[in-house]
């Protein structure tokens, strides 16, 4: 064809784990007969010293890299495995997954279709093989919402989003303000900001051994204040509309209302206006823009 060739991707996966090495056994296990294989795989372990060892043993049973993380939270842990990744796309992946026939093809072919593009994927609990459900978008309220477009929207799958490698070269990152929470709702809002499309594969899904007994970090005052973040973060600053900023007051008007509420608003506030003052020194014609646009408004 002209002396062109046909883009071959090469899909790193970023595993992160914390405490689970029965589950990280179970995922690894169901990634080893894929008919077409990751590139490389990276297991970033964020356990504590007990398991560390166990954690490692089966990382490198299966031949994959094995990385101690930062032990600062899942997204801070999840930045670190990002940065390790020497593939042209990285594939996020949790301890708790499993896959259907086929999702590494499918995976690849993706990314063939549309390189530039970051492709999220459906992860439902105990979810079988097809009926795969699109992963939802940041509502100004704080909560995932179903996208109306899911080829033009900022939906992201936390634990499998599938990106390109220079995202995290270009020095995006996702925020690090809370160990657990809705950050990764915020992550999708800024991508989309930032111009990067954002798409649905609606061909293939994993299956989410979901338990909320066994998630790493349990504690309600940070789901909310996370959720908070996201909201500000979405509703001043990457879609400033005067609908989603009256949604967002009214939504922190009732979290104040209930109990910790306040401090979990003060908790957001202040992380948001960290994040604000980042990111107009990181990318300050899309800070600008969005100035501009609040003001014409």
């Amino acid at each position: 064809m002209d002396g062109l060739m046909e883009f071959e991707p090469r899909i790193s996966v970023a595993l992160v784990t914390r405490n689970r090495p029965e589950s990280l056994l179970r995922t690894l296990r169901s990634l080893a007969p894929q008919d077409v294989q990751p590139w490389e795989v990276v297991v970033s372990d964020d356990s504590d010293e007990g398991p560390a060892s166990e954690v490692q043993r089966i990382a490198e049973g299966f031949g994959f890299r094995y990385l101690r993380g930062p032990r600062r939270g899942l997204y801070a842990n999840r930045n670190h495995v990002a940065l390790a990744c020497a593939g042209t796309h990285i594939r996020m992946m949790d301890d708790d997954h499993e896959f259907p026939p086929g999702h590494f093809r499918l995976c690849v072919e993706a990314v063939r279709k549309d390189p530039a593009a970051v492709w999220f994927i459906s992860e439902m609990p105990n979810q079988k093989d097809g009926g795969y459900v699109c992963p939802g978008q940041l509502h100004p309220r704080g909560f995932a919402s179903f996208p109306a477009e899911p080829d033009n929207c900022w939906s992201i799958a936390d634990g499998a989003s599938l990106y390109p490698s220079g995202i995290f070269q270009r020095g995006i990152r996702y925020a690090e303000y809370y160990k657990f929470g809705a950050a990764y709702l915020e992550f999708g809002s800024r991508l989309y900001w930032l111009g990067y499309r954002m798409r649905f594969l609606a061909s293939t899904g994993v299956i989410h051994h979901y338990d909320p007994q066994e998630r790493s970090f349990m504690n309600e005052e940070m789901n909310r204040s996370s959720r908070l973040f996201a909201a500000m973060c979405h509703s001043f600053l990457y879609q400033p509309t005067v609908r989603n900023q009256a949604l967002c007051c009214l939504q922190i008007a009732r979290e104040v209302a209930v109990g910790n509420g306040y401090r979990c608003w003060r908790s957001a506030l202040s992380a948001y206006r960290d994040h604000k003052r980042t990111l107009a020194a990181q990318f300050p014609a899309e800070a600008e823009r969005e100035t501009s646009l609040q003001t014409s408004r």
